[in-house]
């Protein structure tokens, strides 16, 4: 399947704040500085970023603490499927790289990451780990940043993998309809979208939230039913995660034929 290529710049401007030095898309440079892994003292300050940022921009980020890695992994099983050829991959609302480090590791030797972040404190992080992290600086310029939010990207770049980390239910249901049409679009025929939502999050609403939030939160689940019903292969419950997360997985039609219809499994 021949697709355009995504690796040529995306976007030409990025946040004032972020470290990356003026262009929004930033490839990690030659191995050669300082690499390290990542410690539990910059884990628990990773999460510390989580908790303040949900509480400053809660509608945009949408979690207390990064995604757990059965979650993680749950959204790069695409990656896990080889199809013996160069797959270019996107994740959207990457975050601090809790989800991109794994996504990193099930890279082929030919594929390429693009990281979309338009938080510029969580823009920071990424553009620092692609320099000091091996899972990421080892991959040269077969990794990148693009610290801008995902409505900027060219519209003619194309996937065979994206994986959303933004938080649906915190939208209008003309936003999640527009981002998940604007994903399919952007993936090649038979190409992948997977992205989650927590468990219990209807029930939790209905509790706490006003009349107008459980209306506009059930506006956005049948538009995620629609989406599901016309395209998705595939359905689990990550139970190990905190909170217990749903992923789904949707795949773009290939030569106009819809994917079956959602199952869910154990």
């Amino acid at each position: 399947m021949a697709l355009p290529s995504p690796r040529t710049p995306l976007v030409r401007t990025s946040p004032a704040d972020t470290a990356p030095s003026g262009a929004a898309r930033t490839g990690a440079p030659p191995a050669g500085g300082a690499r390290a892994r990542r410690t539990p003292a910059r884990r628990l300050a990773d999460r510390g970023l989580f908790f303040a940022e949900t509480l400053r921009t809660f509608r945009t980020t949408g979690a207390v603490t990064p995604s757990g890695r059965p979650l993680a992994q749950a959204l790069a099983a695409p990656l896990a499927e080889r199809t013996g050829r160069p797959r270019a991959v996107l994740e959207v609302g990457a975050g601090t790289g809790a989800v991109s480090r794994v996504l990193a590791g099930l890279l082929g030797p030919e594929d390429t990451l693009d990281l979309v972040e338009s938080n510029p404190r969580f823009a920071r992080v990424l553009a620092a780990d692609l320099r000091a992290d091996p899972r990421f600086a080892d991959l040269g310029e077969r990794v990148g940043l693009i610290a801008a939010p995902v409505q900027e990207l060219d519209p003619a770049a194309r996937y065979d993998v994206i994986v959303s980390g933004l938080p649906f239910t915190n939208f209008h249901p003309d936003e999640v309809s527009e981002l998940l049409a604007r994903y399919l679009t952007a993936l090649g025929p038979g190409g992948r979208l997977t992205y989650f939502g927590y468990r219990g999050t209807t029930r939790l609403r209905a509790v706490f939230g006003s009349s107008r939030s459980l209306a506009r939160h059930s506006g956005v689940v049948h538009v995620l039913d629609t989406f599901q019903r016309a395209h998705s292969v595939g359905c689990r419950t990550v139970w190990g995660n905190v909170p217990p997360a749903r992923v789904w997985q949707l795949r773009a039609p290939a030569d106009g034929i819809p994917g079956p219809d959602r199952t869910e499994r154990p």
